[in-house]
């Protein structure tokens, strides 16, 4: 089955080289790069959401909250409440479930005038923002809300490229800030850009963390190995299927290759520099190509999943926008093994239909108070309620 996956992608390489780069034409795919062969077994799936969306036997999808206008990516508030990020609308709206019916019944703009405001979090007594060019903290409420003008504690390169960031709070009480590069392929953005910084919350100085990561959407510690983790975007125009999504797994002074290598150390064709990429660091999991993960979730909270899930990962596929033939818009199940990622499945799907139509694109997977998981859905402009 790999052997005969990777003739197919080979000959259709070889069809369409008439269309492609020089630099593009002399790209093998390695043998352990097999799409969305590298998953494991489906798990059954059963239409639910009055058809739309197709989740696990036993699980159901529900609207948490409607109409939001492009909602990007959550956090879970100290007071219970879903905090999500509307970019475009530069604003933080507040969720809240306040009669514990499933949907939320309270929705409150709380912070507005942001420049393209993504990423969040809480700690310490404090709420966190990553707008493109800084991150700034504010105050908290005696209602627990964040309220005031705030304060830039950090910037950094904004806009130009991929122009999201995000925070976590890592496990040594530092904050982690992604900045993605500017460009598909290209030299000087390391180590203002394609980074992770690492961000002292007390005195604002900040150092990059890791390196060589074009654009680490996604980030979630995990709870067990306390090691972040981390959804990587690749690289462009090397075709369909090449090269892979990424999960990987942060290290202080790592460098993971771009703009030189690609997936498992594979030199980039603009570079051929295979001595440096054997200095990189290798990803934890390859994935789909041009599947767009963006959040990432652990699920030691799910009690609304199966136990089943509760050692394992989601992530939000926001799907291929260059593909010849669309792919991701759904939300995977990564297994996990030993603190490492070793395969993933289809959770929810459903966004795009066999033609390539899309009617959403998951952004962000959170798990809620009560247990269920949320989806949060930028084009759709909801967020779903996936439970029991």
């Amino acid at each position: 089955m790999r052997r005969s996956f990777a003739v197919m992608v080979v000959v259709a390489l070889v069809a369409c080289q008439s269309e492609q780069s020089p630099a593009q034409q002399r790209v093998a795919v390695p043998d352990e790069v097999r799409g969305d062969t590298a998953r494991t077994p489906q798990v059954a799936l059963h239409a639910t959401l009055g058809g739309k969306l197709e989740a696990p036997q036993g699980l159901e999808v529900d609207y948490f909250a409607r109409d939001l206008g492009g909602v990007r990516f959550m956090v879970l508030g100290p007071d219970g409440a879903v905090y999500a990020s509307r970019p475009r609308a530069g604003t933080i709206v507040r969720l809240a479930d306040t009669n514990g019916d499933g949907t939320a019944d309270d929705v409150t703009t709380v912070l507005r005038g942001f420049d393209e405001p993504h990423g969040m979090a809480f700690f310490r007594g404090a709420f966190y923002v990553a707008e493109t060019g800084a991150l700034k903290r504010f105050a908290l409420g005696t209602d627990g809300w964040p309220t005031g003008k705030g304060t830039t504690i950090t910037t950094y390169p904004g806009g130009s490229g991929h122009s999201t960031r995000t925070v976590v709070v890592g496990p040594d009480s530092m904050l982690y800030v992604s900045v993605g590069s500017r460009c598909n392929i290209c030299e000087g953005d390391v180590p203002q850009r394609a980074v992770v910084l690492q961000v002292n919350p007390a005195t604002g100085a900040t150092r990059p963390y890791s390196v060589g990561l074009r654009n680490a959407v996604g980030l979630a510690v995990n709870p067990v190995t306390k090691a972040i983790w981390v959804t990587t975007h690749e690289r462009d125009n090397l075709g369909d299927d090449i090269p892979p999504e990424e999960i990987d797994i942060l290290k202080d002074g790592a460098d993971y290759g771009w703009p030189y290598c690609w997936g498992n150390r594979q030199p980039n064709p603009e570079y051929h520099d295979a001595a440096r990429c054997a200095k990189t660091e290798p990803p934890a999991l390859m994935m789909q190509a041009h599947s767009a993960p963006l959040g990432i979730t652990f699920l030691a909270g799910a009690t609304q999943l199966p136990e089943q899930y509760r050692g394992d990962a989601l992530v939000a596929f926001h799907g291929s926008w260059n593909r010849s033939v669309p792919t991701g818009a759904k939300v995977v199940r990564v297994r996990v093994r030993d603190g490492k990622p070793v395969a993933y499945e289809d959770f929810v799907r459903g966004w795009q239909d066999a033609s390539g139509h899309r009617w959403g694109r998951p952004a962000d997977v959170l798990v809620a108070r009560d247990g269920a998981v949320l989806i949060s859905d930028d084009t759709g402009d909801a967020i779903y309620r996936v439970h029991r």
